[in-house]
């Protein structure tokens, strides 16, 4: 008999595993340095070196594979609207606690405290964007918790220790027996979306009406964020207009509040992370901020999710380059590497030009966060947040999709990470305001706040003189706001437009001459076109040689 094989192994690229996030990444280590984050390197390094290990990775695979799942009752038929989660989820949120992503920069006297968690938050989204969600919704309720007068909301004060700490308590249990907390966001209702003005809920207060107050919700919410979560911040309406209100998990001192989850989203992606229906059936909760200012107070909590969807989306598109960048230095085709196709190349370049421009930008913002009681970065960061929210969000759908199809068949199917971050990506675009609510809030910083347009001409100023196609995007882009009052029929092509300029300038700043070059060529000279058309005359070199050691 003749001993045969049809199934030798050759030409397979190996997993992209037990490597470090941050050691990896010379773009970001840069704007670590840039954006005032020297002193957290180490930290950033441990926690790289953490998100690349193989346990990591596998945990991040399985979360998603096993989703939440809800269980209304108990085995008693008492209700209980607990959700159930992989181990694997835990032993990521774990890893999020212990340094500190969902609060900790609010606590930090060294200077460049959110720069700092701004990078951890990247790398940790390359790693499993589902994590993310309670993270940055803990993350944005702290201040406004923090900022409330003494004696106004003494119940929501006490959250605080429980919710600076740095470890992960998934227990169902009171406040009393919690090592850690984590908060979620009720906001979005049937009728209204984006609309939040046409919030149905509704609050009667318990005794005395005011801030800090308890009341009565009853109501419905279509999404409510982290259903899992120890309390919510929730809109409901009251005589004086819709208001902000703290809602526990559990009653103090009582029973279990009466928020019930009717079911869970079968979302497209995000799948590791609950999101449920809820309604809310005379809920117990402390009114956050003064009646009827209840848009005001979400609407910056959304603020600061916004900037995270920026980061997330930024770490969606590093992740899906270096996903690309490792197959193509591990494939060979028609006799070379992947990477030594001229085409190939191209398209490489490209991603990377997308994501260090991407990274940049998103740093850079993060820095505004840390000097924000200046004005003019303040100014910045109130318009650089939507517009980068609405570009960066989309390029990384696009991104995805191209990383993916430089794998191949082997990035189309679910062993691997790419179908994971092809089916994250929509979810930045569409969290906290869609593109065109983006678009139209740029618009309205730029009309109503007269120092906006000042710290912009600054900011993009400074690139000024060194590239051609640069000076004439911003003098067109400029004009686009020549006519306010016309303005809103543009309004993407402004907010689009804006972002593209501060991430040319960022790079013509900082960036290696031909990547900055290259960027301007392809972003701003002309129409954005598929991924991969390369500008004729730049070297593909440098964009390469920046998105991951030794290549070139």
């Amino acid at each position: 008999m003749h001993a045969f094989s049809t199934h030798q192994v050759v030409n397979q690229v190996p997993p992209l595993e037990d490597y470090s996030l941050y050691d990896t990444d010379p773009v970001l280590r840069e704007a670590v340095l840039r954006e005032g984050a020297a002193a957290w390197q180490e930290e950033l390094r441990e926690h790289g070196a953490w998100l690349g290990r193989a346990q990591t990775l596998q945990a991040a695979e399985l979360a998603n594979r096993h989703g939440p799942i809800l269980h209304a009752y108990d085995r008693t038929g008492q209700r209980v609207d607990r959700i159930e989660f992989h181990p694997a989820w835990a032993q990521l949120m774990h890893g999020i606690a212990a340094r500190g992503l969902h609060s900790n920069a609010w606590l930090q006297r060294k200077p460049g405290a959110h720069a700092a968690r701004a990078a951890a938050y990247l790398m940790q989204g390359q790693a499993e964007a589902g994590t993310l969600c309670p993270t940055t919704m803990t993350h944005a309720a702290v201040p406004l918790l923090m900022r409330e007068p003494a004696g106004a909301l003494d119940y929501a004060h006490e959250w605080l220790p429980v919710l600076f700490t740095h470890e992960f308590d998934g227990g169902d249990v009171p406040l009393a027996g919690k090592r850690g907390a984590l908060i979620g966001m009720g906001l979005t209702e049937k009728q209204g979306g984006s609309d939040l003005r046409a919030v149905a809920t509704t609050a009667e207060p318990v005794g005395t009406a005011g801030r800090g107050q308890a009341y009565l919700l009853t109501g419905h919410k279509w999404f409510f964020s982290v259903p899992q979560a120890d309390a919510h911040l929730v809109l409901a309406r009251v005589d004086a207009g819709p208001s902000c209100f703290f809602v526990p998990r559990w009653i103090p001192e009582g029973p279990r509040n009466a928020v019930r989850i009717r079911r869970l989203k079968d979302k497209v992606g995000n799948r590791s992370n609950a999101s449920a229906e809820v309604e809310f059936e005379q809920a117990w909760g402390v009114m956050l901020g003064e009646p009827g200012r209840g848009l005001a107070v979400l609407l910056e909590m959304a603020a600061a999710t916004r900037l995270d969807c920026v980061l997330g989306s930024a770490a969606l598109l590093r992740q899906a380059l270096a996903q690309a960048l490792h197959h193509a230095t591990h494939r060979q085709a028609f006799g070379r590497r992947l990477l030594d196709q001229p085409v190939m190349r191209g398209v490489l370049a490209d991603l990377a030009l997308e994501s260090e421009a991407a990274t940049a930008l998103a740093m850079r913002l993060a820095r505004a966060v840390d000097h924000a009681n200046q004005a003019g970065e303040r100014a910045l960061l109130r318009v650089g947040t939507p517009a980068a929210k609405l570009w960066v969000c989309k390029r990384a759908i696009v991104a995805a999709a191209e990383a993916m199809e430089a794998l191949g068949g082997n990035g189309y199917v679910e062993e691997g990470p790419l179908g994971r971050i092809y089916r994250e990506a929509p979810v930045n675009s569409i969290w906290e305001g869609s593109g065109n609510i983006m678009a139209l809030d740029v618009l309205r910083a730029l009309a109503r706040e007269p120092e906006t347009l000042p710290a912009l001409r600054a900011e993009l100023d400074a690139a000024r003189g060194v590239l051609a196609s640069y000076d004439q995007a911003m003098d067109v882009w400029l004009r686009l706001l020549d006519d306010p009052a016309g303005a809103e029929p543009l309004a993407r092509r402004v907010a689009a437009g804006l972002t593209r300029l501060w991430q040319a300038a960022l790079l013509i700043r900082h960036a290696p001459a031909p990547v900055a070059a290259a960027f301007a060529a392809t972003r701003l000279a002309q129409p954005a076109g598929i991924v991969g058309e390369w500008p004729e005359g730049h070297d593909t070199g440098e964009a390469l040689a920046r998105a991951w050691p030794g290549l070139g």
